[in-house]
């Protein structure tokens, strides 16, 4: 059953094995199987059944007797001798083997046929068959190679893109159409020479975008409501309609769409596109705006390749974003305020440059701050966005410092460290006076180390030492506070080895080198200072000699001729020996003199100066008779050799003849009269004062206060103590001088004498500081029990009466005693009282307006007048405090309206009462000042109409008068009917000394201007103008006001402001006042110009001595003209001053240090004075600049540079505060184009010499340039117009500093610094032509450099390269021809570069045919352009399927790989080698974990069989 069945079916057929439909044949024509396929066959060996087979299997025979022998090693068995093996005819014929080999595989392949590409034609269609057309076009299941043998022609432009959204054409479909539309466009303009394939791009570019910017225009906004019209507004929009809003939608988004591909392939103009965007942005409004910003972000990478179009863009955005800040409807634009924000930052990001304008930047800092600012919350899991955050952050920090830089804002405070220095211990030293503790005065230490070898150390000597010799400071004080400070260093160093030697070298190279020491007015101040010195073991004479003999020092002797005389000779002959010897005097004789002089000039001086001194001090010298009573100007009348001798002789004859006869005199003073010692004493005094011999003034007066038993000699001993107080301080021997006080008051109160003046003196000289508290604790007592006696304390004072008439009647008791009882028994009466000194006083001056009646006689009047004075000094000593006290208070009270009723002649005779009392000390000389003098200068300045001149005017008169008899004379007439003596002058001196010590100098100073005010009031007479205007000249001139000024600047900055400050000065008044303080402050004489204290040159103004008072005097004069620029009446004159004041200053030339002074001081000045200042600076800097030397060098444009630099660091920081506050500068405009036209030839003049100097002057040119570049900075840092001539001079600037800026990038010039500095101005520069801009809608690459050209391009740092390359208009080529070239070989055979390929999107259109392996040549781009040939290899397609796949193991097999992958996956793969056994011995699973790029080489191994890349796998393009 089973085989019927079975031989009822029809047979099986034969399985026959086929290849895979992937594997191709082993070769073309000949039938020689597939590589690698093997299928059983019948009757192949295998199947045969043999002995051998069955025993030792089936073996296949192998193709050659080795596999693992070489061809080489076969044909050397062959050739038995090996004469052929290395025979050049072998290599020759194999050679010619394998050439005809390739020949034949060539001409087997066919020829690359010629180009037949035809652009499809435009046909003209009906309505009915366009629309069909179109309509197929739309149908994705039409092919385009049915459409794309003709296209319709008709519609363009717009109406176009209308027809293309009308039927939804897709948008590849939509862009091969158009491209074969613009392809017909530009057919007949191809074979044009002046062709350009990109211009159609340039047209569809404005088509598309006019496209665009058509339907945002459909985007309005409602225009505001005009106020006062009543008109109803309907307002309806396109998208406040849902029809009308889904058709714009919809039409929009397909233009969108559609300009993706336009803008990937280059179918629109880049450049045209994108300065649209940045363009539109700017000008449209918040609702087109939003659609504008996604616009701008999806094309931003473009935008950010090239700064001229990211700039305009982030302007854009700044003012839409503060447009959104401002408006009504900010709640509902977030989205569109992100999307801002977004752009902001990402322009920081990938081009930070773009924010480098200062312009911008001052305008809208704050919101960009606020706008590159991150959220505060980035969790640590946001790493991206916190390193993007910190990018943001680092560029802003960067972007601000950059911008700041270049407006010259926040400049780092600059210390004045040599100037600042010098200024402070000038000041410090000017502090020195009465009440100053030289022990706390750290000169030295305070800032620099106790070594004496330092450079700070010898910079601090060198000022001490200037300031006590140069003329322009004030003070006999000086040299003693220079050696006392300088001693108590040397003290503190005594243990330093070498200590003194090394001082006395810095000493004598301060004395040899210093141009103060040589001045010849100071030869007398410097011999005194190095006698001193020497005197305090500071300085060695012997060693000082010394060294001038030992270097050779010519024309130190008398004898040679003037012409080769050394200025030490001076020095040797001048500076006094104060402790000497005889070898040493005799060393100094032979020297100055010669070994052979028997009597010297010192001799016949010293002769001359004893006979004088003898002549005026006859007691001393063993006379019998005084002298008549002498005056001061008759002392130094009758002794004129004794004060012009020099130093030398004078401390010879003072301290070895003068000082010891005046010691003997001391010492018989018991035997003199009172009057005779007080004669001689004061002589005495005022002779040392005149030679500066206050040591030797100071050893008298303490020999006679020990010695002396006169109260009245006693108390001007006082007086010289009081008198020259400061000198005492600066001699630091006021601790002496307490002590001796103290012993002298013990031995007087134990005799019971006068000690109110005793008391009074120890308590000023001791300050607190010199007696302990025993002596302190007694004098306090002895004052108190002094007090109480004189005013004792009670419960029932004595009233005394308003009027006394024994007062009255004391005018005319003509007995000597009459004051003094009267005195004696008011005092008995009234001393419980407290104000019974002031009914005293109110009675004399009632008594003294009688006295004009009593008496005409002027001689008997005065006579009256003393009595009252002896009357008064009476009452003075019966009171604790004296009668000073109460006189002010009465003078202050109701003294105020009597003196003014006071007479001519009652003036008269109280004149002569208060100089009186003033001269015994009774009344102070600042209580007149303070009481008298000071009102009536203020009733002066303030009069006006109310002005009564009869009574007024005497006030003035006589108080003028008081206050130049008690401060300005220099010597004083108490009356004519009393002796001139020289002690009233002393006296005089001695007091007024008051009104320059604080507190009452502060009084002082700030009444100074009401006598200013007082001498142009026209109110006043002319007559009292007159004598106020020579009282203010003198007081100005006073050396002892200007040595108060010095010490107290503030004081008299402040006394000068006031006034002026409470508005009670008229603008025409302001310049006489600055002319008083500039003649306080510069010794200048009588001037109308406030500058005048310039005219003796900048260098002593800004001298360290007189540093303070230059800058009160210009901080006031400054202040001074800003007023009167604003007053109409003082405009011109002030313009003028200041012109003149900035031409001094700007045209001196000065050090770093000292510019800055001047700036600080003109810091802060009214708006009118800074411009005039900065105008006038500006035309300084362009006629220094214009000051060109005729063979023009780097070196001299260097020097000019500098001192430009000068006057603009002067500029800087005079306009910080301006810029700060945002103040409007109306610059000259003549100067503003000058500076611009001089800054273009310097630059192009250091551009030329970058091409021709040697490496030696590259820094130089260097240094200027950078100086340009910052004064070019600093000028378009001001707002204003800008000329068109300005404009034009800019423009042409900007290639010039673009070809600086390329020196200073690479070769020999390269300069990172400057490079940055040049770039950052070349920006500036840039955008302040299109800030200041004309035109709408400017082209934004318009002021852009075009061209990069250096010889050393190669060595451009790529940091470099990618920041100037982004200011060129060219942007980056399409992907498609980027990198791409043309190329040919030359006759050699050797690669030709040509131009690179340029993009050509409109004619290189789609191929539509099907590829069926055969070579068409018929697509828009011929195969010529890339060298292309047939091959006659088979390209293998790419299989995707895995199954259908050639597996890699037979990739290689039989084949050339020439497969689909691409170029580099092949190159990798074919680059592989298999690893060494040894190396995958250790491998579990080789090939388990392998990835498609295979496994990576070992290198220096590979396997004798590998094969190598193919030769033709860098050939080009192949085609099979």
């Amino acid at each position: 059953m089973k085989e019927e069945k079975r031989g009822q079916e029809p047979p099986s057929p034969i399985y026959e094995s086929l290849p895979p439909p992937w594997l191709p044949k082993s070769h073309r024509t000949a039938d020689v199987g597939y590589p690698g396929f093997h299928p059983p066959r019948p009757g192949q060996d295998e199947d045969v059944l043999s002995d051998k087979h069955i025993k030792d299997g089936f073996l296949l025979p192998l193709p050659v007797p080795d596999e693992h022998q070489s061809a080489a090693v076969t044909f050397l068995q062959q050739d038995a001798k090996g004469g052929r093996m290395f025979d050049q005819s072998v290599l020759t014929d194999l050679e010619h083997l394998m050439n005809d080999i390739f020949a034949r595989k060539a001409d087997s392949a066919g020829a690359i046929q010629a180009p037949a590409f035809k652009i499809p034609s435009r046909v003209t269609m009906s309505d009915t068959k366009r629309q069909t057309w179109f309509a197929e076009l739309a149908n994705p299941d039409v092919p385009l190679s049915k459409l794309g043998k003709s296209v319709p022609h008709g519609a363009k432009g717009h109406d176009l893109l209308d027809l293309l959204h009308t039927n939804n054409v897709a948008i590849p479909r939509a862009v091969w159409f158009l491209r074969v539309f613009g392809a017909n466009e530009t057919a007949g303009l191809r074979n044009k020479p002046s062709y350009n394939p990109t211009q159609y791009s340039v047209d569809w570019a404005i088509v598309v975008t006019s496209y665009i910017k058509k339907q945002l225009a459909d985007i309005a906004l409602p225009s505001a409501p005009r106020p006062g019209m009543n008109i109803k507004q309907t307002f309806k929009g396109v998208l406040s309609d849902a029809e009308n809003r889904d058709r714009w939608v919809s039409r929009f988004t397909y233009c969108l769409r559609l300009l993706r591909p336009f803008y990937d392939e280059g179918l629109v103009d880049h450049r045209t596109f994108l300065t649209w965007i940045v363009l539109q942005m700017a000008t449209c409004n918040l609702a087109q705006a939003g659609f504008v910003a996604h616009l701008a972000d999806e094309y931003l990478d473009g935008v950010l390749e090239k700064r001229p179009l990211a700039k305009p863009l982030l302007d854009a955005c700044i003012a839409k974003l503060n447009e959104v800040r401002t408006t009504s409807a900010q709640g509902h634009l977030n989205k569109f305020e992100e999307i801002l924000k977004s752009l902001i930052q990402r322009i920081c990001v990938a081009l930070p440059d773009t924010f480098v304008s200062p312009s911008a930047w001052l305008a809208h800092s704050s919101l960009l701050c606020s706008a590159l600012a991150g959220p505060a919350d980035i969790g640590p899991s946001n790493c991206r966005r916190r390193d993007f955050q910190q990018l943001l952050s680092d560029n802003l920090k960067d972007i601000q410092r950059r911008n700041d830089a270049m407006l010259f804002r926040n400049l780092p405070p600059r210390k004045l460290e040599r100037l600042g220095s010098l200024v402070v211990d000038i000041q410090i030293l000017n502090s020195i006076c009465s009440s100053t503790d030289m022990s706390t005065i750290s000169f030295f230490s305070s800032q620099i180390p106790d070594c004496t070898s330092s450079s700070s150390f010898v910079d601090k000597l060198d000022t001490l030492l200037t300031w006590a010799v140069t003329p322009l400071q004030y003070g006999s004080h000086r040299p003693y506070a220079a050696v006392t400070l300088l001693r108590a260093y040397h003290e503190r160093n005594a243990r330093r080895e070498l200590s003194s030697a090394t001082l006395h070298d810095h000493l004598f190279d301060w004395l040899d080198s210093k141009p103060v020491v040589r001045e010849a007015g100071n030869l007398r101040a410097v011999a005194g200072l190095f006698g001193k010195l020497m005197k305090g073991g500071l300085f060695d004479y012997a060693a000082y000699v010394q060294r001038l003999v030992a270097r050779g020092e010519e024309g130190l002797s008398l004898n040679e001729p003037d012409e080769t005389a050394s200025f030490h000779r001076n020095f040797l002959r001048w500076i006094p020996l104060h402790n000497t010897t005889a070898s040493l005097s005799n060393q100094r004789k032979v020297i100055v003199y010669g070994a052979r002089t028997r009597q010297t000039p010192e001799d016949v001086c010293e002769r001359e100066m004893r006979r004088e001194i003898r002549a005026i001090l006859p007691l001393v010298f063993g006379g019998n008779t005084l002298s008549p009573s002498i005056s001061m100007s008759s002392l130094r009348t009758s002794c004129p050799t004794v004060l012009g001798a020099p130093c030398f002789e004078q401390v010879r004859t003072v301290k070895q003849w003068l000082l010891p006869n005046l010691h003997k005199f001391a010492s018989r003073l018991q035997a003199l009269d009172e009057i005779s010692s007080l004669k001689t004493y004061s002589t005495a005094v005022e002779l040392f004062r005149y030679t500066h011999s206050y040591g030797s003034l100071l050893e008298l007066s303490l020999s006679v206060l020990s010695q002396t038993s006169h109260a009245e000699l006693l108390t001007a001993v006082g007086e010289v103590f009081h008198r020259f107080a400061t000198i005492w301080t600066a001699m630091n021997v006021t601790g002496a001088i307490t002590s001796a006080l103290y012993s002298t008051y013990l031995l007087w109160r134990t005799q019971g004498g006068k000690t109110r003046s005793l008391l009074t003196l120890i308590i000023e000289m001791d300050d607190g500081r010199q007696l302990d508290a025993t002596a302190r604790t007694q004098v306090e007592n002895d004052i108190a029990a002094f007090t109480h006696a004189l005013a004792p304390k009670t419960d029932h004072p004595e009233a005394v009466p308003s009027v006394m008439p024994e007062i009255l009647l004391l005018a005319e008791d003509t007995k000597p005693d009459a004051p003094s009882i009267l005195a004696n028994s008011l005092w008995y009466k009234y001393r419980t009282s407290g104000d019974w000194a002031w009914k005293v006083w109110d009675n004399i001056v009632a008594s003294l307006r009688q006295v004009p009646v009593m008496s005409e006689d002027h001689g008997r009047r005065h006579t009256y007048a003393l009595r009252y004075g002896q009357f008064l000094l009476h009452v003075d000593h019966h009171l604790p405090s004296g009668i000073d006290d109460a006189v002010l208070q009465w003078f202050l009270g109701t003294g105020k309206s009597e003196v003014l009723g006071l007479t001519l002649e009652t003036w008269d005779v109280l004149r002569v009462v208060l100089l009186f009392l003033c001269v015994h000390g009774a009344l102070s000389t600042t209580t007149l000042l303070q009481g008298l003098v000071y009102p009536a200068w203020q009733l002066g300045a303030d009069a006006g109409p109310l002005y009564q001149p009869q009574n007024m005017e005497t006030f003035i008169q006589a108080a003028s008068e008081l206050f130049d008899a008690l401060v300005l004379q220099e010597e004083c007439f108490i009356s004519p009917i009393v002796p001139q003596e020289l002690l009233d002058a002393q006296r005089i001196h001695t007091w007024r000394q008051d009104a320059f010590r604080e507190p009452h100098f502060t009084l002082l100073a700030s009444n100074i201007p009401n006598l200013v005010l007082l001498e142009h009031n026209n109110v006043v007479s002319n007559e009292l103008r007159g004598v106020a205007r020579d009282l203010r000249l003198r007081t100005c001139e006073s050396r002892d006001i200007r040595q108060s000024c010095y010490r107290n600047l503030d004081a008299i900055r402040r006394g000068f402001e006031h006034p002026i400050q409470l508005g009670m000065v008229a603008e025409t008044l302001c310049e006489p006042l600055v002319n008083a303080l500039k003649m306080i402050l510069s010794e200048s004489n009588e001037d109308t110009d406030v500058n005048s204290f310039l005219s003796t040159g900048i260098s002593s103004v800004l001298s360290p001595c007189t540093l303070a008072a230059t800058a009160v005097q210009l901080q006031f004069g400054l202040r001074q003209l800003g007023r009167a620029l604003a007053c109409e009446s003082t405009k011109q004159g002030a313009s003028a001053s200041l012109d003149k004041m900035t031409s001094l200053i700007f045209h001196h030339s000065m050090a770093s240090e000292e510019a800055y002074f001047i700036a600080e001081m003109a810091r802060g000045v009214d708006g009118p004075v800074a411009i005039k200042f900065i105008n006038n600076g500006f035309k300084s800097i362009v006629d220094i600049l214009n000051r060109a030397p005729a063979p023009s060098t780097p070196e001299s444009l260097l020097v000019r540079v500098g001192r430009a630099g000068e006057v603009l660091r002067v500029l800087s920081h005079v306009s910080e505060p301006l810029r700060e506050e945002g103040t409007e500068l109306d610059l000259d405009v003549s100067t503003q184009e000058r500076l611009a036209k001089i800054i273009l030839e310097l630059f192009q003049l250091a551009n030329v010499t970058f091409s021709k100097t040697t490496d030696r002057s590259l820094r130089v040119i260097t240094e200027s340039v950078i100086f340009l570049a910052r004064l070019l900075q600093f000028d378009l840092g001001f707002p204003g117009i800008r000329t068109t001539h300005f404009r034009e001079t800019c423009e042409k600037m900007v290639p010039v500093l673009f070809d600086l800026v390329v020196i200073h990038a690479c070769g020999p010039a390269h300069d990172a610094v400057a490079f940055a500095l040049l770039l950052d101005t070349l920006y500036f520069l840039i955008d302040d032509l299109f800030l200041h801009s004309k035109t709408s809608s400017p082209d934004p690459f318009k002021y852009y450099p075009t061209k990069l050209q250096s010889p050393h391009l190669h060595s451009l740092p790529s940091s470099h390269r990618i920041r100037l390359l982004s200011l060129f208009p060219h942007l980056r080529p399409n992907a498609v021809v980027q990198d791409l070239a043309h190329a040919h070989r030359d006759s050699t055979g050797l690669l030709v570069y040509g131009a690179p390929v340029q993009n050509r999107p409109w004619e290189w259109i789609e191929n539509l045919d099907k590829d069926d392996g055969v070579i068409r040549n018929n697509a828009s781009l011929s195969l010529e352009l890339f060298g292309a040939r047939a091959t006659g290899d088979h390209l293998i397609g790419y299989v995707q399927d895995e199954e259908h796949r050639i597996p890699t193991r037979l990739e290689g097999v039989f084949e050339d790989k020439l497969t689909a992958e691409s170029v580099f996956r092949r190159d990798w793969r074919e680059t592989r080698l298999p690893a060494h056994s040894d190396v995958r011995a250790g491998e579990r699973g080789v090939g388990e974990g392998a990835d498609e790029l295979g496994t990576l080489p070992t290198f220096g191994l590979q396997k004798p069989g590998s094969r190598r890349v193919s030769p033709a796998s860098s050939s080009g393009v192949f085609l099979g």
